[in-house]
C-alpha cells in the first residue's frame, strides 16, 4: 500500500468514526414523508417539543432565552399558531436554544432539570422576566437573577448552581447550535424551520405563518 493509499483509507475510516459519534451522541431519526424519502430535519430524542409527535409538519424554533425578539414572538405569534396547529395535532414545534451569549446557555440548563412537562413553563417564565435577569435590560447581577428565576419556579439556590454547572449540558447545547447553523444557516434568533426549509427570523404575524403551515398541511 503506497503512502497516498494510506492516507485515504486513515480519511476514510475518520469519516466513519465521526458520522457513528454523531449518531450515537444525537441517537435521533431522520422523518420521512408519506413516499418514504427522507424530510430535511430530524427530531432528537433530546428534544423538547409540544404538540403531536407524528405531525405532518414540524415547526423547528431556534431561540435564546434572552433575546427580546423571541421573547415578543413568545408572546405574539406563538399562542395563537398553538391553539390552532399544535393543540390539533397538525403541527409539531421543536424548541432549540441557539445561545448567543452565556446566559441562554445557563437558562437552558436551568430549564433542562426541571421536570420535561415544566421545560416550556421555564422557558415562557424567562422571556416574561427579561428585566429581572437579562443583561440587555441592563441587569449587572445575573447569577443572582437566574437564582431567582430558579427560586420563582420552585429550585433552590444551590440546585440553579448545579444545573449552571453541568458541563455535558454545554457540549449539547454548542453540538445544537452548530448543527443548526451547519444545516439550517441558522444565525440570528429567533429562526423558524418549517419540514426542514428555513423561513427566515420568527417576526412575522400569525397570518404569515399560517399560510405557509396550511401550504405545508396540504401538500
Amino acid at each position: 500500500m503506497t503512502k497516498n493509499q494510506l492516507l485515504v483509507v486513515l480519511a476514510a475510516l475518520l469519516v466513519a468514526v465521526i458520522g457513528l459519534s454523531a449518531y450515537m451522541m444525537f441517537g435521533g431519526q431522520s422523518a420521512q414523508t408519506a413516499d418514504g424519502a427522507t424530510a430535511g430535519y430530524t427530531v432528537l430524542p433530546t428534544d423538547r417539543s409540544m404538540g403531536n409527535k407524528n405531525a405532518k409538519v414540524v415547526l423547528l424554533e431556534y431561540a435564546a432565552p434572552s433575546c427580546p425578539y423571541c421573547a415578543r414572538f413568545a408572546e405574539s405569534t406563538l399562542p395563537a399558531i398553538k391553539a390552532k396547529y399544535i393543540d390539533t395535532g397538525k403541527v409539531l414545534l421543536v424548541f432549540r436554544v441557539f445561545p448567543l451569549r452565556p446566559d441562554d446557555g445557563a437558562v437552558e440548563k436551568i430549564a433542562r432539570c426541571l421536570p420535561e412537562d415544566k421545560y416550556f413553563q421555564f422557558i415562557d417564565l424567562g422571556f416574561r422576566n427579561h428585566p429581572l435577569w437579562n443583561p440587555e435590560y441592563g441587569v449587572t447581577d445575573v447569577h443572582g437573577g437566574l437564582v431567582r428565576l430558579g427560586r420563582m419556579a420552585g429550585m433552590s439556590a444551590e440546585q440553579v448552581d448545579n444545573c449552571i454547572d453541568n458541563s455535558a449540558e454545554d457540549e449539547r447545547i454548542n453540538a445544537v447550535a452548530a448543527e443548526g447553523e451547519r444545516l439550517y444557516g441558522v444565525n440570528s434568533t429567533p429562526t423558524l424551520i418549517l419540514n426542514g426549509t428555513n423561513i427566515g427570523v420568527g417576526g412575522g404575524s400569525v397570518e404569515e405563518l399560517s399560510k405557509l403551515i396550511d401550504t405545508e398541511l396540504a401538500k
